[in-house]
């Protein structure tokens, strides 16, 4: 049995269409990174914002481009799409499109990530912002699972959850938010800065999870990575530690090992966002570190060992890091020979032109990657995910997506002519 399964994985052939079909569940993707570029051009248009370009295509060459120089580069598109989402309205469409949006491409659970602190004004208080876009959420959440298939129980339901990030740098003109705490805080250290807005926002977040419901089920640290050490914000982390609010950290993006290994040990990470430079020993700056080869071996080891899994985002990766020539060279393969946990995700659906079937095919295509290694992959995010309900109930709907996977991947199976 073992054998013809064996042989059937070599068989079957993993297409686009059993990619866009299969149940996945995106735990990567930034809000203001995966605004549709039209209706960025409509709020913008309403709100007297300035674009480079009020066409799709013009944005799509100006903005929203194929390469950047670097992830600093890449994030400057992030100044025009912020500067629309400052309204409940706005926040809650851009939800809600996402959703759907993903929805489309068989994405049945969501977790959507932003920094409430950047859309906190003079009329629209953290409260408001998260309860917008929570309501755009939910109210896909009630459209999408009146579906016929879902009430029958045939397929499983869309559920979702939000991350909110905490900034590894910011100034004055990030925000409205950010603009007050540096004037009340002018004679203060930037680093005590950093601190404090975190603490403020993980204390904020708690509060509006516990007070209203909504499911808030994790807190991330994102932004510029080179010279913001993640060990700056390891008290707000303490704090999510302690009420039950998991954690992920943008890590290894643009630095080297030690920032995943300040991630897991200062900031309790349960995940890794991206993690692309686990194993670069070269980039290793610690002079007490005598072996960095054995550092990263043993980081490695200790990330498969507590099965903290890296979520990885090829397309994104490569746009910001010109020396990544070709999809091979990604650390994608040393993660899967490595065994360790894995999942893959968008980053940025419109920063990043892509789609999570699109990174799907990419990690297939690029790394020959099998019909049960693929499956693990997918299963792992559902897995791994911070579902808010209880544990029970995520038992039962991953094994509800399990069952679902298996029956398109038997229908895929018959249409290749491999029934068996």
């Amino acid at each position: 049995k073992n054998m013809n399964e064996k042989n059937s994985n070599l068989k079957f052939e993993i297409t686009r269409d059993f990619l866009s079909e299969i149940p996945k569940a995106e735990l990567h993707v930034h809000l203001d990174g995966s605004i549709r570029p039209a209706t960025l051009i409509d709020l913008a248009k309403k709100r007297n914002i300035v674009l480079p370009s009020f066409t799709e295509s013009g944005l799509m060459e100006t903005v929203f481009k194929d390469q950047y120089e670097d992830l600093d580069q890449y994030l400057q598109g992030f100044v025009y799409t912020v500067a629309a989402l400052q309204t409940p309205e706005a926040l809650s469409r851009a939800a809600y499109e996402l959703a759907e949006d993903c929805a489309k491409e068989g994405i049945r659970y969501l977790e959507i990530r932003f920094a409430p602190q950047l859309h906190i004004t003079e009329s629209m208080t953290i409260e408001q912002v998260l309860m917008a876009v929570d309501e755009g959420l939910e109210n896909f959440k009630k459209h999408y699972n009146t579906k016929k298939e879902i009430v029958t129980g045939d397929e499983p339901a869309f559920n979702y959850g939000i991350i909110c990030c905490a900034m590894r740098m910011f100034n004055e003109k990030f925000s409205e938010y950010f603009k007050k705490l540096s004037d009340v805080h002018r004679y203060s250290p930037r680093e005590k800065l950093r601190d404090l807005a975190s603490q403020e926002l993980v204390l904020a977040i708690i509060d509006v999870r516990d007070r209203y419901g909504i499911p808030i089920v994790g807190f991330d640290l994102a932004g510029s990575e080179y010279g913001y050490p993640a060990e700056e914000h390891r008290n707000a982390y303490r704090i999510a530690h302690r009420h039950f609010l998991k954690k992920t950290v943008h890590a290894g993006e643009a630095y080297g090992p030690e920032s995943i290994f300040q991630a897991i040990t200062d900031l309790y990470a349960d995940r890794i966002g991206h993690g692309y430079h686990l194993y670069s020993a070269h980039l290793i700056n610690n002079p007490k570190i005598a072996d960095p080869e054995k550092y990263v071996q043993d980081l490695a080891q200790y990330i498969a060992d507590r099965r903290i899994t890296i979520e990885v985002c090829l397309t994104s990766n490569k746009q910001t890091m010109p020396d990544l020539k070709d999809w091979k060279s990604h650390s994608l393969g040393k993660f899967l020979d490595a065994g360790l946990s894995v999942t893959l995700g968008t980053d940025n659906r419109t920063v990043s032109k892509t789609s999570l079937t699109d990174e799907f095919e990419l990690a297939v295509n690029a790394f020959n990657l099998l019909p049960n290694k693929l499956k693990n992959i997918v299963i792992y995010g559902f897995k791994r995910s911070f579902f808010s309900d209880d544990y029970a109930t995520k038992r039962k709907y991953v094994r509800h997506v399990i069952d679902y996977y298996e029956k398109i991947e038997k229908k895929h199976r018959k249409l290749q002519g491999y029934d068996g």
